[in-house]
């Protein structure tokens, strides 16, 4: 039985997150542009909410939540505590109402923090950013349920043995609410599902496998076998990414994600699974029924199979910014 879900923004739904830049919040009064700041986190609560409520009604049975939810959270000059916003207690209500609306209608929450996060880096400040905002993301993930924070292992800084010992260090050092939702991905670039299921096995963390990054990262596992090296991995429900070629497999970089997902891009060995996948294509939610629909289709079984009447509404801009 198979969960899919929706990435973190909408293509057509007029459902939008909003941010805001540093350069525009330093130029405010400090005291204002806290204000601003807890408008924005508000706004995103409630636009959480409303996310959800769509993934319900169409069958969307797992949300990526934004990784810039709150916004600014931990930059190093704009950043804010929490409690320092004002109406800090309903911006924090807003988001647990998020987190008891997913667990009574048994939606996943998964979040995934921005490609700056790096684990191995050899740079102490480096690090010490990546737990930052690792903090944060897991403040999040509390309020709102989420019990997967999933990252990259990052470079590998001309040593790639060094680099994952070095990961393999900061995990051990890591708070108990991250340590329990962090997740490593296999990339595209630089490491595969071969290389990062000993490191996932010794320190217990599960690897969420995405099949179009092993596909153009190839490490002689076959898809079987990568799927279930890493269903292996997990203590709960797996979670897997697809997404296709934006200019097929045999043009350059193949790494490039297309609107849709070609059916035939999408592993049949997962469908005697129960797990998550979600999916990584540009045109989102009506990816996510078009997706559907083929693999209803091809007889596949959903656990919240999608609804009819998505929007075809014209796509807008990602995010309003500030």
């Amino acid at each position: 039985m198979i969960r899919l879900g929706l990435c973190c923004i909408f293509r057509a739904e007029p459902i939008r997150f909003r941010t805001a830049t540093a350069r525009y919040m330093l130029r405010l009064d400090r005291t204002v542009a806290l204000e601003r700041l807890a408008s924005l986190c508000l706004h995103n609560g409630q636009t959480l909410l409303r996310s959800l409520e769509f993934c319900l009604a169409h069958g969307i049975g797992a949300f990526r939540v934004n990784s810039q939810i709150l916004p600014l959270r931990t930059h190093p000059q704009a950043g804010y505590g929490v409690d320092a916003l004002p109406g800090a207690p309903q911006i924090i209500a807003a988001f647990r109402r998020c987190g008891q609306f997913a667990r009574r209608h048994k939606l996943r929450l998964t979040l995934h923090p921005d490609q700056f996060v790096l684990l191995s880096s050899p740079h102490p400040a480096v690090t010490a950013a990546s737990l930052a905002e690792l903090d944060y993301q897991a403040e999040v993930a509390e309020w709102i349920h989420a019990d997967v924070i999933n990252i990259h292992a990052g470079g590998a800084y001309g040593d790639k043995p060094a680099a994952l010992l070095r990961l393999r260090r900061t995990l051990e050092k890591l708070p108990q609410r991250i340590r329990t939702r962090l997740t490593l991905e296999n990339d595209d670039r630089v490491y595969t599902p071969r290389e990062l299921l000993p490191l996932c096995r010794a320190e217990q963390v599960p690897l969420v496998y995405d099949v179009h990054h092993h596909r153009c990262l190839p490490d002689g596992y076959s898809v079987t076998e990568a799927t279930d090296l890493a269903v292996a991995t997990w203590d709960r429900e797996p979670l897997f990414h697809v997404s296709s070629p934006r200019d097929g497999w045999h043009k350059p970089q193949p790494s490039r994600h297309h609107d849709y997902i070609n059916g035939s891009d999408f592993p049949l060995e997962w469908s005697r699974l129960r797990c998550t996948v979600e999916i990584e294509a540009k045109a989102k939610e009506l990816a996510v029924a078009r997706l559907a629909k083929y693999l209803r289709g091809h007889g596949v079984s959903l656990t919240n199979p999608a609804g009819p009447g998505l929007l075809t509404t014209p796509a807008r801009s990602q995010e309003e910014k500030l």
